[in-house]
């Protein structure tokens, strides 16, 4: 798409010379585009999403809330539509200012640490790192990071400013342990036993339907969704790297809100949404995770055929049921085996409770604790 920059202002530059000894103020950055007539019909957020790099269409949009944005010097709405030989005259930097992870008092449930890493039992609805938001506090506070540099005070700085300490993640609904170094060298060695896949993981998730089978393995590499770009997919990609993940069953349930599997699922590689993605591929979703199918509320069956003219119970977790309950690895600086282990937190093994109110099949009973008694923190 072909246009004519004008004029760019940069911070730093000054209309006249400056005095000996005096202190000069920087002018705003500003730059002016002149849209080309081969550009006419696209819209006008679009356009300046294509040429700005780095910048959003949903910054660019705010750009143009705020007034810093003027198409021949007026206002215009994101969606106009460019006819072509305007001039888009852009006040101050396109691009947001990086954030930097701030201290901040959220307790933290602390299962292991020493002078070289801790492990945290992360609760379901955090963030480990900030993300993207309207304003900065939005984007950079509530999240792990920001506990753990209150907890801590120094992490390894290998993950930038940005995400401190972390060498993995785990979903903003998935609850369970996450490992944290406090120095570069624990990093870069934690880095390397999960890429060489010595890391070992372990979750508690319930599915949806009953899974036949024992066990299995799936073996299916993950990629983004080309259609819905928050989605992942094991569809063949050509971007979709290796993932396997193995499961075995620990209890099957037959309830009057329908039939579920609770599954011990071990991975080998830690792929964005590797265990939803998978489970939900082999047709057994992860109840709550309505991203791959799972079931946002469950409604009583028996209760609903019975009586149309009642309304039945309906169950609402407000999060995935998925757990990383367990991780073994072998200490990088003192070569001792750490076996770590966090119990379901409450809010699971109540649903869990309530949805088990049928009778299971006798093969499998679970044998799952909630609460602190059911934590475990072995040093072999």
């Amino acid at each position: 798409m072909a246009v004519k920059r004008v004029k760019k202002a940069a911070a730093g530059k000054f209309e006249k010379p400056i005095e000996p000894g005096a202190v000069a103020e920087p002018r705003e950055v500003v730059r002016t585009i002149q849209v080309m007539a081969e550009t006419a019909g696209t819209r006008l957020d679009q356009f300046l999403a294509e040429q700005l790099d780095g910048v959003s269409r949903s910054r660019v949009q705010m750009l143009m809330e705020q007034g810093d944005v003027l198409v021949n010097g007026e206002r215009e709405k994101p969606s106009m539509k460019l006819r072509g030989n305007e001039s888009i005259t852009i006040h101050g930097e396109p691009r947001p200012a990086p954030l930097k992870a701030i201290a901040e008092d959220i307790p933290l449930d602390v299962i292991y640490e020493d002078a070289d890493l801790a492990v945290v039992n992360k609760p379901a609805g955090m963030m480990v790192h900030a993300g993207s938001g309207q304003n900065e506090d939005a984007r950079s506070r509530g999240t792990l990071v920001n506990a753990l540099l209150h907890r801590f005070k120094k992490l390894s700085s290998t993950g930038g400013d940005l995400r401190p300490g972390i060498v993995h993640r785990l979903d903003k609904d998935t609850s369970g342990l996450i490992v944290v170094a406090k120095n570069d060298r624990t990093h870069a060695a934690l880095g390397e036993m999960f890429s060489s896949r010595q890391m070992k993981k372990t979750y508690i998730a319930l599915v949806q339907g009953r899974v036949e089978r024992e066990k299995g393995t799936i073996n299916a590499a993950v990629g983004r969704d080309p259609l819905r770009r928050t989605r992942m997919t094991t569809r063949s990609l050509e971007d979709g790297r290796a993932a396997v993940s193995h499961y075995e069953v620990v209890q099957r349930l037959a309830s009057r809100f329908g039939k579920f599997t609770l599954v011990r699922v071990r991975i080998e590689t830690g792929r964005t949404h590797q265990i939803r993605v998978h489970m939900s591929s082999i047709g057994y979703p992860v109840v709550g995770d309505t991203l791959y199918g799972g079931a946002g509320q469950l409604t009583d069956q028996v209760a609903a055929q019975a009586n149309r003219k009642e309304e039945p119970e309906r169950l609402k977790l407000g999060r995935n049921f998925l757990h990383a309950a367990r991780l073994e690895f072998t200490h990088p600086k003192t070569g001792k085996v750490l076996e770590l282990e966090a119990p379901l937190p409450p809010e699971l093994q109540e649903y869990l409770e309530k949805v088990n109110d049928g009778q299971p099949e006798p093969e499998k009973k679970a044998t799952l604790q909630s609460g602190t008694a059911g934590r475990k923190r072995l040093i072999k």
